[in-house]
């Protein structure tokens, strides 16, 4: 049994310069080749999967922050406004009223930030302990 270092192991973990190359001219290629239906379909999707990841990142990022209390005011009324659109894009076109269209919980989390926003971060945070308020 040939004992490996942890780096050589890692190291096999990710793909070469050689490997990512080949796979984006494979890639391209495959672009080449769809016709101009397939091509819109594509950039539907990458823009979907672009807006999931912008959300996500928003998200993590703005709940460890809100959670240590840094940017409070700010952080909070971008999560706002980004539980209220996400509502408005997704379960208004169903129904109106939150209870029946499943968005109680996205209505709910907005209106929280909301608050948060305009209520300012509390004396036990990072905040409050930086800038003396």
């Amino acid at each position: 049994m040939s004992t490996r270092s942890a780096w050589e192991i890692s190291r096999e973990m990710f793909l070469s310069e050689q490997e990512i190359e080949l796979l984006l001219r494979r890639v391209r290629r495959q672009l080449a080749d769809l016709s101009a239906a397939e091509q819109r379909s594509a950039r539907l999707d990458r823009l979907i999967v672009e807006m999931l990841l912008f959300t996500g990142l928003l998200e993590t990022i703005g709940s460890t922050l809100l959670t240590l209390g840094l940017f409070t005011r700010i952080v909070a009324f971008l999560l706002s406004g980004e539980l209220a659109v996400g509502y408005w894009w997704m379960h208004v076109p169903n129904s109106f009223f939150p209870i029946a269209n499943g968005g109680e919980v996205m209505v709910l989390y907005s209106f929280a930030f909301l608050y948060f926003a305009a209520a300012g971060p509390g004396k036990w945070s990072l905040d409050h302990r930086f800038r003396g308020r």
